[in-house]
C-alpha cells in the first residue's frame, strides 16, 4: 500500500535540536533531553482507515516529519486543532480503533490518511501525559474555537450518535507534536498537558524549516511535509 507523502523536500536542512516546551517556556522553548530513543518506538504498530498496519518508523526513517498525536477522536478541540491541519500533509496518529478514523477524515476534512494507535503503545513509550494538567499561565491553543461548555456538548452529542457508541480513545490521554528523522535524529518533541495545549502549527513548520507560514484566517495554499 503506497503511504501518503510526507517527504522533506520542501524543508530546510536544520540543525538537529531536542526541545521541551512547557508552559513556563511555551513562548521561546528551552533545549532539553527526552526519556526515549527511537530505535525503541520505531517498531510500535500503527493503523490506517483499512486496518493495514504500519511501522511508526515509516514515517521519519528516509525523511523528516512533523508527526501530530491527538487525543481521542470525540475531543472537540481535537477536532478543531486537525481541521487547522487540512491544508498541511503531515502526519497525523490518534488512539481510537481504525474504524473511527474514516468518520473523523470526513467530520474535520482532512484530505490525508491518519493512522491509530488502539494499545497506545507509542503514546506510552513517548512518555506522553495521561492525566490533564492546568497552570495559572497556562496557553489557549489557538486553533480552537469552541468554548468549554459548547465543545462538550458538541463531543457527548457525537459520542450518542455515532454508529459504534464508545469515546474512540482514552478519555485521559493527552497528546503532543514530535519533529524526527532523518533516522534517529529527535528535533523537537512536545507533550499536551492538556486538551488545549496544541503546539501552534506555524511554530512546528517554523521548527521543521518550512519557510512559508498559513494564514489561518484564509483559504490557504497546501503544503506537503
Amino acid at each position: 500500500r503506497q503511504l501518503p507523502e510526507i517527504a522533506a523536500k520542501n524543508m530546510a536542512e536544520v540543525s538537529p535540536i531536542t526541545r521541551q516546551v512547557t508552559k513556563g517556556n511555551y513562548d521561546t522553548g528551552s533545549a532539553a533531553s527526552v526519556d526515549f530513543s527511537l530505535e525503541e518506538v520505531g517498531d510500535c504498530l500503527v493503523y490506517d482507515r483499512h486496518g493495514a498496519v504500519v511501522p511508526f518508523k515509516t514515517f521519519y526513517q528516509d525523511r523528516k516529519s512533523i508527526i501530530i498525536f491527538v487525543r481521542n477522536f470525540l475531543c472537540y478541540s481535537c477536532k478543531e486543532y486537525v481541521e487547522d491541519l487540512t491544508n498541511i500533509n503531515l502526519v497525523v496518529i490518534g488512539q481510537s480503533s481504525p474504524q473511527h478514523i474514516e468518520p473523523f477524515c470526513s467530520l474535520t476534512r482532512y484530505p490525508y490518511e491518519i493512522y491509530v494507535d488502539p494499545e497506545r503503545c507509542l503514546y506510552q513509550k513517548l512518555g506522553m501525559k495521561r492525566e490533564a494538567q492546568f497552570t495559572e499561565s497556562g496557553h489557549r491553543s489557538p486553533h480552537v474555537k469552541s468554548g468549554l461548555f459548547t465543545g462538550q456538548m458538541r463531543s457527548i452529542l457525537r459520542a450518542i450518535t455515532s454508529p459504534a457508541f464508545d469515546f474512540q480513545g482514552d478519555l485521559n490521554q493527552q497528546g503532543g507534536a514530535l519533529i524526527v528523522g532523518p533516522g534517529s535524529n529527535v528535533h523537537f518533541f512536545h507533550c499536551d498537558l492538556n486538551h488545549l495545549d496544541h503546539m501552534p502549527i506555524n511554530w512546528l513548520l517554523q521548527l521543521a524549516g518550512v519557510q512559508q507560514t498559513l494564514d489561518f484566517s484564509d483559504k490557504p495554499k497546501i503544503i506537503h511535509i
